[in-house]
């Protein structure tokens, strides 16, 4: 009688509580279900007939002047077009909007005015002489 054959590797291989199990061997990453499979395979159908048509135009002989890339549109797009639907006004973006748009005006405000309270100081002191002016 023969016996029967040897146990593999994978199944004498027993973890290492010392050691982390590698992302290739954790079985939450490789035991997916088979909907989880599914969707991955029709996503990277999609991304290889994409690839694949921007493959074709890129080394198309005669080339359009512009090659499309569908992916980078919709990237641009989501980035340049489609802020205020994904944007949300809390008090930080609120404070943030008024310091921005308030905050300089008033350093202005504060510096000028600054600036001329001290010249009239000087003037009412005699130290400085108020220049010959048509407009003030």
């Amino acid at each position: 009688m023969a016996s029967a054959p040897p146990p593999s590797a994978a199944r004498l291989y027993r973890a290492n509580r010392f050691v982390s199990l590698p992302g290739e061997l954790d079985p939450d990453t490789y035991d997916t279900s088979p909907e989880k499979r599914r969707a991955e395979t029709e996503r990277l159908a999609i991304r290889s007939r994409l690839k694949r048509q921007y493959l074709l135009q890129l080394n198309n002989p005669s080339p359009p002047a512009v090659i499309e890339d569908p992916a980078l549109l919709r990237w641009a797009y989501a980035k340049s077009q489609n802020v205020y639907p994904t944007f949300r006004p809390t008090p930080k973006t609120s404070f943030l909007g008024a310091a921005y748009a308030l905050g300089p005006l008033l350093f202005w405000i504060f510096v000028l005015k600054a600036d001329r309270d001290c010249k009239e100081k000087h003037i009412q002191e005699g130290k400085y002489k108020r220049p010959f002016s048509v407009f003030f």
